[in-house]
């Protein structure tokens, strides 16, 4: 007697008179049942790879430092290429961020970008509404069947001719995190098999019709050993939905330190479906104060917006990635333009404008081949920084930086910066870390704060930033040593501040206590959180 079939996914958790409206269109039988198939054959690995990432975390806690794999050098002496690039893909040279809900995906479509990054991750907080809903906006924009009106303003949003549209790139959740509303089997599914399952199985075929194809930002990867089960992800998919092989491209952030010793291994595990590697500047920072958080004094990092992208170690780590890609044959993206301007100060815009015009104008001159922003209006900004460079030309990746030469110990050489900690930069990361939290915690993932946009990756550098000057001693500028009561002293000012800022009402209508004590907790317990958002997860509704 044959054993019974695996039972499909369960919906738990899921009121059913909260029930995303449309959800029935996204979680068809037979899209469970390929989301279970991702779960049954790939969970049981990625569940080994975190465990590897535990210990690489406690070798580093060992050693205090990372080196280039000696193991994999035949790869990086190898004679290899990536995959050509797909003619959607050519010209990469301003892509625009943001989440999926329905206005985003009209505005970034229309912005004027040549790629919208799509965001499931860092800039979306997976509730339910969000995850459901992200995927009908992105499949009601290829069937030309969006629009949207602002129920306060009453301006209404529709696309533009499909000539003028962003090519769309979906950022899954990272590996880590799981999708506690599908269970398989009595275990939640990793939300990166949700978000890429639910995306590709209905849409593969259709952006191929479209003369696209389903392409991929893979988030929070630590190793190449990640990247390739992404690989076997893409080529199990193609083969069960009926995709040619190949047909998949990804473009992976290198966002952790790890990763960074890792960048050509990265691109060869996915050769047959790589498009490029992304500089993504916040969470790199998260993960080295992550790695090297009790290594010494000479791992701590100043405040956060004093380090920038002409910091030696982030010199070393953006021409090392420049370099990699190109001689690869794949696309390096930059990184983040995060102002949102100001529709009431011109001073503010004119001032900020300018560092982005000289952000940008450094990458392209640096040779990559193109970054990102975080607004429309940042859209013509960056395109004439790298119009300025490439031309007609849709990138430069015959720009080989064969002049740059980078050692291991020059990725991680942080006490190269002179900037040192402050009263006001542990300020900000309290301010950011609360605020930004309180409305992750009511379903925003991307959240304008002090003219920034801040997504998960600036909470994240800011709590952990807290942890570390705490646990190293830190003294500030103003005298004063980092310490828990500090933090907590500070901590209490900020509720009190936006207490008066917001209003009685508004605060008690808000979740700003418990954003509060999230960061509190996340910043100052002894064992030290990986993710912020696995315990915020716990705390959302939806």
């Amino acid at each position: 007697m044959s054993a019974p079939a695996p039972s499909p996914l369960e919906i738990v958790g899921v009121d059913p008179g909260q029930r995303p409206a449309r959800q029935d269109e996204v979680l068809t039988g037979a899209a469970l049942e390929f989301v279970a198939a991702l779960h049954r054959r790939f969970t049981p690995r990625r569940d080994e790879l975190l465990a590897r990432r535990a210990e690489k975390r406690a070798e580093i806690a060992r050693t205090s430092t990372l080196d280039f794999l000696p193991e994999t050098a035949h790869v990086r002496e190898g004679d290899w290429k990536v995959a050509d690039c797909p003619p959607a893909l050519l010209d990469r040279r301003v892509e625009i961020t943001g989440p999926t809900d329905r206005k985003m995906t009209i505005n970034a479509l229309n912005s004027g970008a040549q790629a919208w990054l799509a965001d499931f991750e860092d800039a979306s907080a997976p509730t339910w509404e969000n995850v459901i809903g992200g995927q009908l906006n992105l499949t009601d924009a290829y069937e030309r069947r969006i629009d949207f009106t602002d129920e306060r303003s009453g301006k209404s949003y529709a696309l533009r001719p499909a000539e003028e549209l962003a090519t769309v790139v979906v950022r899954p959740r990272g590996w880590h995190m799981d999708e506690r509303h599908l269970v398989c089997n009595g275990r939640p599914v990793p939300g990166a098999l949700v978000d890429f399952g639910l995306y590709f199985f209905h849409n593969a075929q259709r952006l191929l019709d479209l003369g696209k194809g389903p392409y991929f930002y893979l988030p929070k990867t630590e190793s190449h050993l990640e990247a390739r089960l992404w690989n076997e992800v893409f080529v199990f998919a193609q083969d069960y939905c009926g995709i040619p092989q190949g047909t998949v491209r990804a473009t992976v952030l290198i966002e952790t330190i790890t990763a960074a010793y890792e960048m050509e291994e990265i691109l060869y595990e996915l050769r047959d479906h790589a498009a490029g590697l992304n500089a993504g500047r916040w969470d790199y920072l998260f993960s080295i104060v992550k790695n090297f958080r009790d290594a010494g004094s000479r791992f701590v990092l100043p405040d956060r917006n004093a380090v920038t992208m002409t910091a030696p170690f982030m010199r070393a780590y953006t021409e090392l990635l420049v370099r990699t890609c190109h001689k690869r044959g794949a696309h390096a993206i930059g990184g983040m333009a995060a102002f949102i301007p100001s529709r009431k100060d011109p001073k503010v815009n004119e001032v900020a404008f300018e560092k982005v015009r000289a952000d940008k104008d450094r990458e392209a001159k640096d040779g990559f081949d193109g970054s990102w922003v975080a607004h429309p209006d940042l859209v013509p900004v960056a395109k004439a920084s790298f119009d300025a460079v490439l031309g007609e030309r849709p990138n430069q990746k015959e720009r080989l930086r064969e002049d740059v030469h980078v050692k291991a110990a020059d990725l991680i050489a942080v006490d190269s910066l002179e900037a040192r900690p402050t009263f006001e930069g542990l300020r900000n990361a309290v301010q950011v870390g609360i605020r930004y939290i309180e409305a992750w915690l009511r379903g925003l993932g991307a959240v304008a704060i002090f003219n920034l946009m801040e997504d998960a990756a600036t909470a994240e550098i800011s709590r952990s930033q807290i942890w570390q000057w705490i646990n190293a001693g830190v003294v500030l500028d103003t005298g004063r040593q980092v310490t828990a009561e500090l933090a907590r002293q500070v901590a209490a000012d900020e509720l009190a501040a936006i207490r008066e800022e917001t209003g009685e009402d508004a605060f008690a209508a808000g979740r700003w206590q418990e954003a509060h004590d999230l960061l509190l907790r996340v910043a100052l317990d002894e064992k030290y959180e990986d993710f912020l958002t696995t315990p915020a997860y716990q705390m959302l509704r939806g």
